[in-house]
């Protein structure tokens, strides 16, 4: 079957100074639910999936590089078992790339929802079996000249994270709302019984119905981790939020006076850019809403500084920082 080739992801970091210009205020000391950063274009609520839905299912190879749709490289993600959500639900004029949701293509929003709902976990459960063609042709069935029937597989389970974003031009990331794109690897570590199915792919593939709905992170302890991304550096400090409680809605610094909503990097979720204590400083000090809206650690402040290793800028895909942590 075709498969979804993953395509890197670029920055522009000489835009920085104007994303902190277009930085939205938050009133200093806000109470520990905040308004989340305005979608780009105004659009409608983030789409979910708090309850199972059902959609088709295809596998990818991994993530792009240096990063996935969500920001993150694939060696620092909490689990190699993880998915990419669609970025539109329909067909249209977009050449497969991403783009700011308007709130008149509100209704086109597919659940990748402009990042809104990465770093979340899907549990994921195997359905029916396709006989026919399932080729992701546009405007053409799923499972052409064929039916879909249950086997052995049926009620296969696993855990997996939102890592990147399924924008191509076929149709199973754009005709099916609840598509999703599991990574490969991950195929043979669906369980049944508690036993890994082992064989599913590749003789028992040939796509496949799913079941699945947004879940809390498994066995969730610590902390968020905070790194800087490739580029970042005193007028660009980009950074990545990950090992998320329950995804991630926002970020949200503080300038010296206050606290301000971080920009988005493009649209990956986990990616964005801040802004100093001081005009041209190498200190930091945020706060993160996850998916609920609702700060993190009951309005947590992360402080933390530039690496020195970033002094020109970071040059590895992803430099990992340490910070300290105080009461909001």
């Amino acid at each position: 079957m075709p498969v979804r080739r993953p395509r890197p992801r670029r920055w522009l970091p000489a835009l920085s100074a104007l994303l902190f210009a277009c930085a939205s205020p938050v009133a200093a000391g806000s109470p520990a639910v905040a308004a989340r950063p305005a979608a780009p274009g105004g659009a409608a609520a983030v789409p979910s999936a708090s309850s199972p839905v059902t959609g088709n299912a295809t596998w990818f190879t991994g993530l792009g590089s240096p990063y996935g749709g969500c920001g993150l490289p694939q060696a620092n993600l909490d689990s190699q078992d993880f998915v990419a959500l669609n970025v539109f639900n329909t067909p249209h004029d977009y050449n497969g790339y991403p783009r700011p949701i308007a709130a008149a293509d509100a209704a086109r929003m597919g659940i990748f929802a402009n990042g809104q709902n990465c770093g979340r976990y899907v549990q994921v459960t195997i359905g029916d079996y396709c006989t026919g063609v399932n080729d992701g042709a546009p405007n053409q069935a799923f499972c052409r000249n064929g039916s879909w029937v249950s086997d052995a597989y049926n009620g296969a389970t696993l855990t997996m994270q939102v890592a990147d974003s399924c924008a191509d031009g076929n149709a199973w990331c754009r005709d099916d709302p609840y598509h999703l794109d599991l990574a490969q690897a991950s195929l043979n570590r669906f369980a049944k019984n508690g036993v890994p199915v082992g064989d599913m792919y590749p003789n028992h593939w040939n796509n496949r119905h799913i079941n699945w709905q947004f879940v809390p992170a498994p066995g969730y302890s610590g902390d968020i981790k905070i790194g800087f991304l490739q580029g970042a550096q005193v007028w660009w400090p980009a950074l990545a939020v990950s090992h998320l409680p329950n995804g991630i809605h926002g970020v949200q610094y503080y300038d010296g006076s206050t606290w301000k909503n971080a920009t988005m990097d493009s649209d990956m979720g986990q990616a964005y850019v801040i802004a100093p204590t001081v005009s041209a400083g190498r200190d930091y000090r945020i706060r993160v809403l996850d998916a609920s809206d609702t700060l993190v650690g009951g309005g947590r402040v992360y402080s933390f500084s530039l690496p020195s290793s970033c002094a020109n800028s970071c040059g590895p895909a992803y430099t990992p920082v340490t910070y300290t942590t105080s009461a909001g």
